[in-house]
């Protein structure tokens, strides 16, 4: 039950949701946080995106509760700077996709997140560059066969069009203990089985002893929609495809760019201060 601010969780999800990829978070998303939290509740974020790419775009702004990262497979304090959960794939069939997509689709870009959310980059193109500049990333150029064995993660990136061949190549064949997953119109990723935003979203509440009624999540794409189900609110921003606002149980009037994570935390200051 939801009787007051320190009752509330709010999980955003981060690109373009709370923030854009060229101008960052907004300002009045970031006045909204302080004041949020400056006033009992908590605020933290679930992304695909590594501990120091989250780092790098929070700045200043400070998150009450560990963020999921790296679509679920790591839990991390920035508090006490350290992961309080990692999961790891195992490899095998992730480096069998790996092999069968680059033979097949020589244009795509390839990086593996390992340890902390460090890239390694197997094959380079506009996407994985931009991608890097956008998130303020630095990168390993590596061979495949010289990796570490902490994989996290897998994103090939490259246009729609390509994602949509790669998405129907990967449902023709087996690659056992892992899944594929579209996170972005430019990226389709590997992920270890049973790792999700959602699950780590299950894993923090354990960890805060907090019950998921409690949590409400602010998303807005289709990989967005697992946590929409399972907090015990949703809401979409404004900017999301009109199915996934279908989903939600509320809709921001604002779009991400002009702070509509900010503009439904003010709604829960109004509502319970």
């Amino acid at each position: 039950m939801i009787e007051r601010l320190a009752d509330i969780l709010v999980v955003s999800d981060m690109d373009n949701t709370l923030l854009t990829a060229k101008s960052g978070i907004p300002a009045c998303n970031r006045a909204a946080i302080d004041l949020f939290c400056s006033l009992g509740g908590r605020f933290t974020v679930a992304t695909g995106r590594p501990p120091e790419s989250v780092r790098a775009a929070m700045g200043a702004q400070k998150l009450s509760a560990p963020a999921v990262c790296c679509g679920g497979a790591i839990l991390y304090d920035f508090e006490q700077e350290q992961a309080v959960y990692r999961r790891t794939m195992e490899t095998a069939g992730a480096r069998q996709a790996i092999l069968d997509v680059m033979e097949h689709f020589p244009t795509v870009g390839v990086e593996v997140q390992t340890g902390n959310g460090e890239i390694r980059l197997l094959r380079a193109n506009r996407y994985t560059q931009a991608h890097l500049a956008d998130e303020k990333l630095g990168c390993i150029l590596q061979p495949l066969d010289t990796l570490p064995e902490d994989w996290l993660k897998v994103v090939f990136a490259g246009e729609s069009a390509l994602l949509e061949q790669i998405e129907a190549f990967a449902a023709q064949n087996s690659y056992p203990g892992v899944y594929f997953l579209r996170t972005n119109t430019i990226y389709y990723e590997i992920m270890p089985q049973g790792v999700s935003k959602a699950s780590g979203l299950e894993r923090l509440c354990a960890r805060l002893a907090l019950p998921m009624e409690n949590v409400i999540f602010i998303g807005d794409y289709y990989n967005d929609l697992d946590l929409m189900r399972l907090a015990g609110h949703s809401v979409a921003v404004a900017n999301a495809p009109r199915d996934v606002q279908a989903q939600a149980d509320e809709v921001t009037m604002s779009r991400c760019a002009d702070g509509g994570v900010g503009e439904y935390l003010y709604k829960l200051v109004k509502r319970y201060v």
